[in-house]
């Protein structure tokens, strides 16, 4: 039986990304980059701030703050008490000014990854780094378009990151100081498919990825095998976590840049964010250890 897809809130984001679930808050975090705002979602109802700068990836921090990579650089993010503040970390990048955070994500030891991109997607000038604490971090891998997810296996061991330009996911063994084995390629995918996006990994270790203009969600064996495809009612899903008390609940951001009022017609509710329950949990994410 194939899930059904639920418009969770029509939030009409340009560009949605980052979905996180926050156990301790019983909601769900995302952005909308290229709007430069932030949502939250919880029993209480949706919640939206505007953000100074264009957020990537958003992920818990301790203490009850977050950690977010940014178009400029690494940031903390008090939501705690009325309007967030904002602080900045460090920009890694500070002398490639075109380039931007995109998607990031902790792995199971506390450790926040991120990559970046150049905003133009004309130069393959992205990098993937790896944030310890706010004053300690690695250039884990560089050379990327467009960077996503990335997304960890359960034992923590395998890291999952992709190039959406190239169409590829790539798989690369993760030790537990956080150093990474040769970079291999996951699984490839030609045009029809469309562009893998942001992903993650349920409890039996298979991949899930919102397609790009593909109007899907795919899941994947750890083995790279696609096991099922869920169709979701806009062209452009960008990125997939499980939520709820259960972890059984996969949201879905999407996208609407880019689309003409032809393609609104069709979609009108592009850019929204959807849930559905494909019959698997998640795994609880990890808060940024630093």
């Amino acid at each position: 039986m194939v899930p059904a897809i639920h418009l969770a809130a029509d939030v009409k984001a340009l560009l949605g990304e980052g979905p996180v679930w926050v156990p301790r808050e019983s909601a769900l975090l995302w952005v909308d980059i290229k709007g430069r705002r932030l949502f939250r979602l919880d029993d209480a109802g949706l919640r939206e701030w505007p953000t100074p700068v264009r957020v990537g990836s958003i992920a818990p921090r301790q203490g009850g703050v977050y950690i977010a990579g940014t178009d400029m650089g690494f940031y903390s993010i008090e939501l705690t008490g009325g309007e967030p503040r904002f602080t900045p970390l460090f920009d890694p990048e500070a002398d490639l000014p075109d380039n931007r955070f995109n998607d990031g994500k902790v792995d199971r030891l506390g450790r926040f990854w991120a990559g970046t991109m150049d905003d133009s997607e004309r130069q393959s000038l992205g990098s993937l780094y790896r944030l310890d604490s706010p004053d300690r971090w690695s250039k884990i891998d560089e050379g990327y378009a467009v960077t996503n997810g990335p997304a960890f296996s359960p034992a923590g061991d395998i890291l999952y990151h992709t190039d959406s330009a190239r169409r590829t996911i790539y798989r690369f063994d993760l030790a537990p100081d956080g150093s990474v084995g040769p970079r291999s390629v996951f699984a490839h995918f030609t045009g029809a498919e469309g562009y893998p996006d942001g992903m993650t990994v349920d409890t039996d270790g298979c991949l899930w990825v919102a397609f790009w203009d593909g109007w899907a969600v795919r899941r994947f064996s750890p083995e790279g095998a696609e096991m099922c495809a869920i169709e979701v009612p806009v062209q452009r899903p960008t990125s997939v976590a499980f939520g709820g008390p259960a972890l059984d609940r996969l949201y879905i951001t999407s996208a609407r840049i880019g689309l003409d009022q032809t393609a609104l017609a069709v979609q009108p509710s592009a850019g929204g964010l959807f849930m559905t329950e494909p019959g698997c949990t998640g795994i609880a994410e990890r808060p940024f250890a630093g």
